[in-house]
């Protein structure tokens, strides 16, 4: 199960979370609502392909959305795109709407907008395997965690 395999890859990396678990939801502030956060703490995880199996995870907040020719430029690379529904999932093991770097089916580097990092204390909430389950977690530890590099990666929605 796909939400188990997501859930303990975070315990296994010793982070300190909360499981929220909600129905469906239509919209990024509906999911907010949700989860009763806001929704700049709402951060998607986005797999972006660069190459022929390769591929890397952006975490981007919800009141942001990547910036392609930023990406490009940190990654070094004159082409990226979104792969689509069924490759997303064989190179994650996650169906869209439920992608998380922890327990991926591989270990996909991570990107992270400078814009979560640097508040010890602020609490980001990110998908967990399945439609309407998210981890609340300390945004710092989980850019540690995951080796993420931060970079400026987005611009305002």
């Amino acid at each position: 199960m796909s939400e188990q395999r997501a859930l303990e890859a975070v315990e296994a990396a010793g982070l300190e979370h909360t499981v929220t678990r909600h129905g469906r939801v239509s919209s990024l502030a509906e999911a907010a609502a949700a989860r009763g956060i806001e929704p700049r703490d709402l951060v998607k995880t986005i797999v972006v392909r660069r190459g022929d199996d390769d591929f890397v995870f952006v975490l981007v907040p919800g009141d942001r959305e990547i910036a392609w020719p930023k990406l490009r430029a940190l990654l070094h690379v004159n082409r990226l795109s979104m792969p689509d529904a069924a490759t997303a999932k064989e190179a994650t093991g996650y169906e869209r709407g439920t992608i998380t770097p922890f327990g991926s089916e591989r270990a996909w580097p991570v990107v992270a907008d400078e814009t979560l990092a640097g508040d010890p204390e602020r609490r980001i909430s990110l998908g967990a395997g399945a439609h309407g389950v998210a981890v609340t977690v300390r945004a710092d530890e989980v850019i540690r965690v995951l080796d993420a590099d931060i970079a400026d990666v987005t611009d305002p929605a």
